[in-house]
């Protein structure tokens, strides 16, 4: 299904959720991808409870078995000259998903998306966010009606005590993608009982 492809995958600052979606990454190269690792600024910068960005850097790298991209002079490419057939942002925080509706491009994961789009090829987004039934409701849904914009699916990881809190779920990545890629289509159910 995805022998040959190649899948970038952008990394934003949601900390929470590397331990989930780093090993993921040997979804795709299992299934024959080539994984392109990129990220945000605050992914190599950021030393937080859940690790330092070297030391996530080195298991990102060691997964994918490709070196990170980690600016926007490097991700830029990613247009007609060198394309992706796949754009998946895992971790996606409410932060990238307000810029990346809005057409803002200050990170090398959303000059990545946008060079992705631009080829009419597919982009994936994971979202984590704590305001995802908050102000950033209208962008989520702004998305979703953007042509070759797709979700994995997600729901609300704690609704009693974080109620506009929602995040994907991470294991449906690779079905996704493969929807995405194969049918031109959105898994579903998007919207989803998240278990923790």
């Amino acid at each position: 299904m995805l022998e040959g492809k190649r899948i970038g995958l952008g990394i934003t600052a949601s900390h929470c959720t590397y331990e989930d979606v780093v090993p993921k990454i040997k979804y795709f190269t299992d299934a024959g991808a080539t994984v392109v690792p990129i990220i945000t600024p605050s992914v190599l910068h950021a030393a937080t409870r859940f690790g330092t960005g070297e030391e996530w850097i080195q298991k990102i790298e060691a997964v994918a078995g490709e070196k990170v991209v980690s600016s926007i002079v490097e991700a830029e490419p990613f247009g007609p000259r060198n394309p992706l057939d796949c754009m998946v942002i895992a971790p996606m925080t409410g932060n990238s998903i307000s810029k990346f509706a809005n057409a803002a491009t200050d990170s090398p994961v959303l000059m990545a998306a946008k060079a992705t789009l631009r080829n009419g090829s597919p982009v994936v987004l994971g979202i984590s966010t704590n305001d995802a039934l908050g102000l950033n409701f209208m962008n989520i849904a702004k998305l979703m009606n953007a042509k070759n914009v797709y979700f994995i699916p997600f729901g609300q990881d704690d609704p009693i005590n974080k109620p506009t809190s929602m995040i994907a779920d991470f294991s449906k990545m690779l079905d996704t993608v493969h929807y995405a890629l194969a049918y031109k289509k959105q898994l579903q159910p998007i919207i989803i009982q998240f278990l923790k």
